[in-house]
């Protein structure tokens, strides 16, 4: 009977969870102030209440990017990061208005978050085989 990592080479699952960790990291320098939110979505931060409200999902994003990080190297925790990470890039595009007008910024985002949610579904797809087919996979 052929094995697991005889179809998947190892590291595959920890890089997509790598891939979606990144993604979810780099919008966390926006807690840095509102010149940096700026820079990143290309729209104005001229209201404080607006700027602190960006600063606080820029500290939630450096939390989800980071338990992403760590469950690339924490098998246990993967089923839950895989969840929590397409539960953001997924609520992220049901929440996009069709045919909006759009920054390259927010654009670029947008394409982020389609290569954070392939590698979340290719990732959590071969994560979820292993445990099916690896007796004691979720520990490793």
């Amino acid at each position: 009977m052929a094995r697991f990592r005889d179809f998947v080479p190892a590291g595959v699952i920890p890089a997509t969870l790598l891939v979606a960790a990144i993604i979810h990291l780099l919008p966390a320098s926006g807690v840095l102030g509102a010149e940096q939110l700026q820079r990143l979505y290309g729209l104005p931060m001229a209201e404080p209440n607006l700027v602190l409200l960006m600063r606080h999902r820029a500290v939630l994003f450096g939390l989800l990017g980071t338990f992403l990080l760590i469950a690339a190297f924490r098998p246990a925790l993967r089923t839950l990061a895989f969840v929590f990470g397409l539960v953001s890039v997924v609520s992220f595009f049901l929440l996009l208005p069709d045919g909006a007008a759009r920054t390259p910024q927010i654009a670029r985002v947008v394409a982020a978050d389609w290569v954070a949610f392939g590698a979340l579904v290719l990732g959590f797809a071969l994560h979820a085989f292993e445990r099916r087919r690896v007796p004691g996979a979720a520990d490793r």
